[in-house]
């Protein structure tokens, strides 16, 4: 339900309109608390309007899911239009209030709370759940000399397109750098670049397992227990089924990693490096990543803030632990 608000104060405010922020709201306005969701992309789906065009959810469509609307059914594993359908539609169907595009410039402290900035506008409320994700902010590590070619990152990978009969460099060790090297083998020239031997899970080991894995950890932390270990115990690499042909023909033999950029010879250089916590409005108000004051919450950033928080499935527990904290200070009740 987009909106537009001139000046505003709310009890609770969201940054960021993807799968953490409409988890978040969807719990606090259960309990009856006014927010306001601010998002910063033009219409619905949050990072998922930016993944590259053959990118799926790891997990079949009954493993991916908000809390309280199931995702509609898809035979195999949901692609991004799925995804961003499904999220649209979920704002609609629970009236989460969210105004766009805007994009929160600087939160500051404030009497009773935060104030929010965004060019001339501002809102106030005393809570505020940055829900930012990572995608806009992509890391590339640094390395010496200098590449002649175009050089991309995962963020901005636009598919096979640009890159037929070419010769591409891909780097990293993880499921992206996996996946889109696996495409890109029957189109051009690939040679992949990793620090380490593949580590590849069992071909068994989809999102549905490592959703369970990830809910028997949050409940062992949740409970003061020793946490079992994070998925990367099982390997770096689920293997789709692209991912699994690509592999099985030796089209996805790694190369050790180049030492300057001097070494590669490509006509493009594609980062899969991942990302950091797009926590720059808020940043300022952390040390390292926990909130200095009372009344700021992050949810959705990965680990740090809880095993499998990042995913669709995961982020339930950790939105609803937040919504709680903020619905019992107003004597309200998350349900």
């Amino acid at each position: 339900m987009t909106i537009h608000v001139t000046s505003k104060d709310f009890e609770a405010i969201i940054i960021g309109g993807g799968q953490a922020g409409l988890a978040t709201a969807y719990y606090l306005l259960r309990a009856g608390v006014d927010i306001l969701v601010l998002d910063d992309q033009e219409d619905a789906g949050g990072a998922w309007r930016h993944v590259w065009p053959s990118m799926t959810l790891f997990s079949t469509a009954e493993f991916s899911s908000l809390p309280g609307k199931p995702m509609p059914a898809y035979e195999g594993f949901p692609p991004s239009d799925h995804v961003i359908d499904y999220l649209a539609d979920y704002e609609q169907r629970y009236r989460i209030p969210v105004e766009r595009p805007v994009h929160v410039d600087r939160v500051e402290r404030v009497a009773g709370g935060y104030r929010l900035h965004a060019g001339d506008r501002s809102w106030t409320a005393p809570y505020v759940v940055a829900a930012t994700g990572t995608w806009s902010t992509p890391f590339v590590p640094a390395y010496p000399g200098l590449f002649t070619g175009t050089q991309w990152h995962s963020a901005n990978y636009p598919g096979v397109g640009p890159f037929r009969g070419s010769s591409v460099a891909v780097v990293g060790a993880a499921n992206s750098a996996a996946q889109i090297a696996a495409e890109l083998t029957g189109v051009a020239e690939v040679t992949w670049y990793t620090r380490h031997p593949p580590r590849w899970m069992p071909d068994e080991v989809d999102g549905r397992v490592l959703f369970r894995r990830n809910r028997q950890r949050a409940l062992a932390v949740q409970r003061g227990e020793t946490d079992p270990g994070a998925d990367s115990e099982l390997g770096d690499i689920v293997v789709l089924p692209q991912v699994r042909a690509a592999r099985d023909a030796g089209w996805l033999a790694a190369t050790p990693m180049f030492n300057s950029l001097n070494e590669v010879r490509a006509d493009h250089l594609i980062w899969c490096t991942g990302f950091r916590p797009s926590l720059g409005p808020v940043r300022r108000l952390l040390d390292g990543t926990t909130p200095k004051y009372p009344g700021l919450h992050l949810v959705g950033y990965g680990d740090w803030t809880g095993p499998g928080s990042a995913t669709l499935t995961g982020v339930g527990p950790y939105a609803k632990q937040t919504a709680r904290t903020i619905a019992d200070s107003f004597g309200m009740t998350v349900k």
